[in-house]
């Protein structure tokens, strides 16, 4: 929410507005980093404008301040994000704002990054210029969620993500689920594979669908995802699609203490690596896990599955999102497989309910999309 006092004037809005929407051009491509936007304005005017387009380039409001050369001399600078003040892959924008002459600086919200968190408006405030924080701040934490949950919860974003037919059914009797969902469907699916760090199956989904989990869309040339398996102490494949890195990401075996590797010596030696997690009731430790990839930087998963990886997410409370792609279609069939299993919750009373939902029509599939938490 916002936390500024303050009335924000119609301007302000209509700025910040535009920094959201330039910084969200840059999805997919910036991680670690978040997405930022700048639009420097005077006079009720747009001067220049600036994101942050790829991991490692100038940052938005170095672009913005180049662009505007003089003419940032008195403006004010619109930022969804706290500007840096720290030496990265880039120079801190606070040295570049204090130079420039702009006299106003408006941001949606702190930098939860401790390196950062308050250190940038203390130097702007410092430098003399007057700064103003919160506005639209519940749209710019929304905008960067797997930077906040990554950076306040110390783990990445976890997205759950399944398609499912009117009855309920990640499958038909017979194991198979392609497809379920439509075409439509399976190219947002691909959108939501290139939006996050990694996709995430169990070891009964590679066995059963042999999934290849790379980004394929006609022309797409941005990053691949990390492939995490978890797996338990059943073998693997080796000939699996998981293990094959041409036009695919690089792939992370979370493994429990009993699975045993000699069977896929091969993909070892060709790149694949194998971290042991502790195992527990339900698997492969799920927490332990999220520790090893905070620590590597991996700010969101997309978890496509199975079933019982699903509910071991949404037991031990890890979960923050729900994407489901209901198909109109009827399978029926002797086994229930449903996306989840026992969720230790008996009564509709204690059912998770998900927030701040919204529905998006692909032909004939409905997307529906809501949060297990606040961010």
């Amino acid at each position: 929410m916002d936390t500024q006092p303050k009335a924000w004037s119609p301007l302000d809005r209509e700025f910040m507005r535009r920094a959201l929407a330039l910084a969200e051009l840059g999805r997919g491509a910036t991680s670690p980093n978040p997405l930022v936007g700048a639009v420097l304005a005077q006079g009720g005017k747009v001067i220049a404008e600036g994101f942050h387009a790829r991991l490692g380039e100038p940052h938005a409001e170095a672009i913005a301040l180049e662009r505007a050369g003089g003419q940032a001399s008195g403006a004010t600078l619109y930022v969804n994000l706290e500007p840096c003040a720290h030496q990265g892959r880039t120079p801190p924008c606070v040295e570049a704002i204090l130079r420039s002459g702009v006299r106003r600086v408006v941001a949606s919200m702190i930098d939860p990054n401790p390196r950062v968190s308050g250190a940038g408006f203390a130097a702007l405030r410092k430098g003399g210029l007057e700064v103003e924080v919160g506005c639209l701040e519940s749209e710019a934490r929304r905008l960067n969620e797997s930077f906040v949950v990554f950076h306040e919860a110390g783990r990445p974003l976890v997205t759950l993500k399944w398609a499912m037919t009117l009855d309920g059914r990640i499958a038909a009797d017979a194991g198979n689920s392609r497809w379920i969902s439509n075409e439509l469907s399976r190219r947002r699916a691909h959108d939501l594979r290139a939006a996050h760090d990694a996709v995430l199956v169990g070891a009964g989904t590679v066995r059963a669908d042999d999934p290849e989990l790379s980004v394929r869309r006609p022309g797409y040339t941005g990053r691949q995802p990390l492939r995490i398996v978890l797996a338990g102490s059943q073998p693997l494949p080796a000939n699996a699609r998981i293990f094959q890195t041409e036009g695919a990401g690089p792939t992370l075996i979370a493994a429990g203490p009993a699975f045993h590797e000699a069977s896929l010596t091969p993909a070892l030696n060709a790149g694949v690596r194998l971290v042991r997690i502790s195992a527990g009731p339900h698997g492969v430790e799920l927490e332990p896990m999220m520790k090893v990839l905070h620590q590597e930087g991996i700010l969101s998963v997309l978890v496509e599955g199975g079933a019982r990886v699903f509910t071991s997410f949404l037991r031990a409370d890890l979960a923050d999102k729900v994407i489901v792609f209901l198909a109109p279609k009827l399978i029926g069939g002797a086994q229930f497989r449903s996306p989840t299993h026992d969720l230790a919750r008996d009564t509709i009373s204690q059912a998770l309910t998900l927030t701040e939902v919204s529905l998006h029509a692909f032909e004939g599939d409905v997307c529906f999309e809501g949060y297990l938490r606040s961010i």
